[in-house]
């Protein structure tokens, strides 16, 4: 029994385990085997154009919802109102940090140069 045969043709973000870690996955459902679902994702490579299409086996699947194209395109240049602002920033580097075991990105700043 195909589970997800209802997304058949649409465009789905798909995030699926892949050892210890999840990863996200986005393109056209054009398949459903009954144990795996395939995806494929059209694009141009040196104007050349290209596909990709992978397997990604059920119990692998942690999430998979259909999205909307258009809603996903982004904008081509950022208002102010949109600018992140640094408090913000900060609370995602510390998040990043806290996730990654402490590891955390210092900005660089120039040193003064001495004699």
């Amino acid at each position: 029994m195909a589970r997800y045969s209802a997304f058949l043709g649409r465009s789905v973000e798909v995030q699926y385990r892949a050892g210890d870690i999840c990863l996200p996955a986005s393109g056209t459902f054009v398949g459903d085997s009954g144990r795996s679902i395939f995806l494929e994702q059209h694009y141009e490579q040196h104007g050349q154009p290209k596909n990709f299409r992978w397997e990604i086996p059920y119990q692998c699947i942690v999430r998979l919802e259909e999205i909307d194209v258009f809603a996903r395109a982004a904008p081509l240049h950022a208002t102010r109102a949109d600018a992140v602002d640094l408090s913000s920033q900060h609370s995602l580097q510390a998040s990043a940090a806290h996730a990654s075991g402490g590891a955390a990105l210092v900005p660089l700043t120039q040193r003064p140069k001495t004699a």
